[in-house]
């Protein structure tokens, strides 16, 4: 939003490595978030999800008009913490106090290098530890940009209710994900889309293949009525899209007020 804000935004992608993992044919088959991964995230995430910057803006948005402040946000599977930190820049006003949680050492070792050279070590901070097990009560809003899609489906729904039975009355969960149309013929072009999108940013055809073979049993999605329809099952009402890009939805979900 701000000049110093894209200029920081800049030299953070400069600051992260290539992603290169899967130019050649032989690679590992799983795909597993260590130090390899963490090393390309930043530029991964840039070159794979689509208009991530545009997500993460908008999520400052709902947060500037539905959250008090100094309250707190937590983003689970923050991996390097790339949405936390553009918030921090984005919500200065707000004095907001951040907390990341993932399982991944290698992530969080990256994020916390990240907030220090950015400055933003006294409102980040961040914990090891499995999303699963949140004890966070009193919390503004939970974030999970693309991390539902990695739990697996049998422990969603109970994962959506712990999340609502932390968060404040009133409180929000911001839920991005990859989907899928139950719709073949629909499905099929908009993976197609989304293919001739990552060659755009340089990924070649192995690249993309390889790396959907090495989350094929990894990365399960749900179709957007799905997602919606376990949101409510959690005890949400209020459950809306703010942005769409075919089979990429983040969702708004606000848990009543009493």
């Amino acid at each position: 939003m701000k000049k110093e804000t894209n200029h920081s935004l800049s030299q953070e992608k400069k600051n992260s490595s290539r992603d290169t993992l899967f130019q050649r044919e032989a690679v590992r088959n799983d795909f597993i978030f260590d130090d390899r991964v963490a090393q390309v995230f930043d530029d991964m995430l840039d070159r794979s999800v689509p208009h991530y910057e545009e997500v993460i803006r908008s999520i400052a948005r709902i947060l500037a008009n539905q959250v008090e402040k100094g309250e707190q946000v937590v983003d689970l599977g923050c991996a390097t913490g790339t949405t936390l930190l553009r918030l921090s820049k984005l919500l200065e006003e707000k004095e907001l106090t951040y907390l990341g949680i993932d399982n991944s050492p290698a992530m969080l070792n990256k994020a916390r290098l990240k907030a220090e050279l950015f400055s933003r070590m006294k409102q980040l901070n961040f914990i090891c530890n499995d999303v699963m097990k949140i004890d966070q009560p009193g919390t503004a809003a939970f974030i999970l940009n693309y991390t539902l899609q990695f739990i697996r489906p049998l422990h969603r729904e109970t994962f959506l209710q712990k999340i609502y039975d932390n968060l404040r009355p009133g409180g929000l969960c911001i839920l991005s994900e990859k989907t899928i149309s139950h719709h073949p013929g629909l499905n099929r072009r908009y993976i197609e889309i989304y293919h001739q999108f990552k060659k755009e940013r340089g990924y070649s055809e192995l690249e993309i293949a390889k790396k959907r073979e090495a989350l094929e049993n990894i990365l399960i999605p749900c179709s957007p009525e799905e997602n919606r329809s376990m949101l409510h099952a959690a005890g949400f009402i209020e459950v809306e899209p703010f942005f769409q890009w075919f089979n990429f939805v983040s969702f708004l979900a606000v848990k009543p007020l009493s």
